[in-house]
């Protein structure tokens, strides 16, 4: 391996750095992107039941907060159930787009990576076929020694390059879809929980008003005699 390395020339160490950063990042990203850390199954259901059984504080508010990004979108909207639906769901959306921002952190770099590691591969084999030129104006037209070692860092670099570029670029655009697909399915919830919250403000005046009894009431018909008429 060290062979290969050093006949590859210069950039071969670029090359190695970014197939380090891409590794580090793909499992990095892998980890914190699963579906039950993003996503945990029954949350809003969870949410909801506490929304319409009024259970809903501040101590749940901060709790969900620390449970997952959805736990923070869902916590921005019920920090402002109080307030009018177009409100509340602005709040979803600012809290919406933090989250999303944390869950493609690295992603550009790993872009940046699959973009650059084949261009230093290129390089890396410009330079190798300058050796080869060298060598022949140096008259080494009739020793291929002379001429292997260039040929070998351009074909060794190139081959690097794209082996780090191809397995970073799947990587990217697979974690670039998930992402995507955890943003739809936040969207949905945020939906659920606006509907939910407006359900809850609307059936709750109303229990209020049915609990309530008149003070009195009129009795039909004749009025109750209070005194008595015992006979005399």
């Amino acid at each position: 391996m060290w062979e290969i390395v050093r006949a590859g020339g210069p950039f071969m160490w670029p090359i190695i750095l970014c197939s380090v950063g891409a590794a580090a990042i793909i499992l990095e990203r892998l980890w914190t992107l699963q579906e039950q850390r993003v996503l945990p199954r029954d949350l809003i259901r969870r949410v909801r039941q506490l929304v319409e059984a009024d259970q809903v504080n501040e101590k749940v508010i901060a709790a969900l907060e620390q449970n997952s990004p959805l736990g923070r979108v869902l916590a921005a909207g019920l920090a402002h159930r109080h307030r009018s639906r177009e409100m509340m769901m602005e709040r979803l959306e600012d809290a919406g787009r933090h989250v999303v921002h944390d869950l493609e952190r690295f992603l550009n770099t790993l872009g940046t990576i699959a973009s650059i590691s084949p261009l230093l591969g290129l390089l890396g084999t410009v330079t190798g076929i300058i050796k080869s030129f060298n060598a022949l104006q140096a008259g080494a037209a009739g020793d291929p020694r002379m001429l292997s070692g260039g040929i070998a860092e351009a074909l060794i670099a190139t081959a690097a390059g794209l082996c780090v570029a191809i397995p970073a670029l799947i990587a990217y655009r697979y974690l670039r879809g998930r992402v995507e697909s955890y943003v739809v399915e936040m969207e949905k919830d945020a939906i659920h929980l606006a509907d939910a919250v407006e359900g809850a403000g609307r059936e709750r005046p109303v229990a209020e008003t049915a609990g309530r009894e008149p003070a009195a009431r009129e009795a039909p018909g004749r009025p109750v005699a209070v005194s008595g008429t015992g006979g005399r």
